[in-house]
């Protein structure tokens, strides 16, 4: 029988409510699919201020109305032409979020012949201070309130002196001014801290995914180091089976025998990396001990039972005085460089030395002649030099490489040794 999908939840959450809210152009901001055609769709919130805004200006256009009717100084026909132009002006309230800019200029030659339209006005120059930058606000709203002297001159009041009509008129239009440039710098505040928010979650997740990438280079450079070790021991006694099978049993016997070893080891080290990476943080991640400059000596007879020729001169007076960070680093870049001379120079005398004091830092150099024979093939990613060099460089040190005049290979680093 076909499945049916599961019936959607019939309560929408919070993300699909509150936006109806908040003003068209912070919901738009917040929830882009409520652009249609270039503009935001009107939220609940916007039809009732704007149902507000049109019955401010219809009480405040009647108001108007009554006093220019009881003015003697109007004649009546003028009346009749305010009446009807505060009407029209009460109905355009309606475009003012569509055209705001082009509502309050218009309103400032309107409220000078109608004061029936005197509501109109104000909602317009509020809008206007609401959805559009200054610069429109200092140039409409200053000649907006520039010819209120100009109009109580025209149309003086019958009761009040006309100092204070139009001081009282002035200080109504810069409030409201001021009340609109107020919600308009409250939104944008709004506006600007979610904007913060998002660029804060945004950069906290590239610093976790830059952790993360960090971490596994860190894991891809520690089982490189770690189990090239091994397997190129394996690779090299495997070869040498297969191309001498009629080899004394001694030597049969070593070679599987330092195969079997390796194996184990690199087995061992593999749980050890795939332990720390099961691992929790706050939990014991267990496993052996992470090797140090001590640990130089037991390397050095591996590589001697594989059959390699190593030299090894060891300078430092107490190796287990090292700091661990160095010790280790030293370690690994020797390993690396006997686990090179055993791929790419074998049968050649391998020359590792070590010196160094507190204060004066660790120098690690391994070096190997040129081969004496032909080399088999042996695949390598050619990436082990290159993570040294950035081991030594996270390190504080320094590593070069390079081949040298005798077909040799050198690998050199100093790492720091704190007094």
């Amino acid at each position: 029988m076909e499945q049916q999908p599961p019936p959607a939840d019939p309560t929408p959450g919070p993300e699909y409510r509150w936006p109806s809210l908040l003003p068209a152009a912070v919901a738009a901001e917040l929830d882009p699919d409520r652009i249609r055609n270039g503009r935001a769709r009107r939220t609940v919130r916007d039809w009732i201020v704007d149902f507000a805004c049109f019955l401010t200006a219809v009480l405040v256009g009647l108001v108007g109305a009554e006093a220019v009717g009881s003015n003697p100084n109007v004649p009546p026909g003028l009346v009749r032409v305010d009446h009807a132009v505060g009407a029209l002006a009460c109905a355009a309230v309606w475009l003012r979020r569509r055209w705001p800019v082009g509502l309050a200029i218009a309103m400032v030659p309107v409220s000078l012949v109608s004061d029936t339209a005197g509501g109109a006005a104000v909602v317009s120059i509020f809008t206007l201070a609401v959805h559009r930058p200054f610069r429109y606000v200092a140039w409409i709203g200053g000649i907006s309130v520039a010819v209120v002297p100009l109009y109580y001159w025209l149309r003086p009041e019958p009761d009040l002196p006309y100092v204070i009509t139009v001081a009282f008129a002035v200080l109504m239009s810069v409030t409201v001014i001021g009340w609109g440039m107020f919600v308009r710098s409250r939104r944008q505040l709004l506006l600007s801290l979610r904007e913060r928010a998002e660029r804060a979650e945004s950069e906290a997740a590239l610093r976790a995914k830059e952790a993360q990438r960090l971490a596994r280079e860190a894991i891809a450079r520690e089982m490189h180091d770690v189990l090239a070790h091994r397997l190129t021991l394996l690779s090299v006694h495997a070869g040498a089976l297969e191309f001498r099978p009629d080899a004394p049993e001694k030597e049969i016997a070593r070679a599987a025998g330092v195969i079997r070893d390796s194996a184990h080891e690199a087995l061992q080290d593999l749980r050890e990396i795939i332990g720390v990476l099961r691992t929790d943080a706050s939990g014991d991640e267990g496993g052996r001990p992470q090797p140090t400059l001590a640990a130089l000596d037991a390397l050095v007879a591996e590589s001697r039972a594989a059959g390699m020729k190593v030299a090894l001169d060891n300078r430092v007076a107490d190796p287990e005085a090292v700091p661990a960070g160095a010790g280790r680093n030293a370690y690994r870049i020797a390993q690396e460089g006997l686990t090179n001379a055993r791929k790419h120079a074998p049968g050649a005398e391998v020359t590792v030395r070590v010196a160094g004091a507190p204060g004066e830092g660790l120098t690690v150099e391994v070096r190997n002649p040129a081969p004496p024979g032909d080399v088999p093939e042996v695949p390598g990613s050619g990436q082990g030099l290159i993570g040294l060099t950035e081991r030594a460089t996270l390190a504080g040190g320094r590593l070069t490489h390079g081949a040298e005049g005798d077909g040799g290979f050198r690998i050199a680093a100093w790492l720091p040794w704190a007094p």
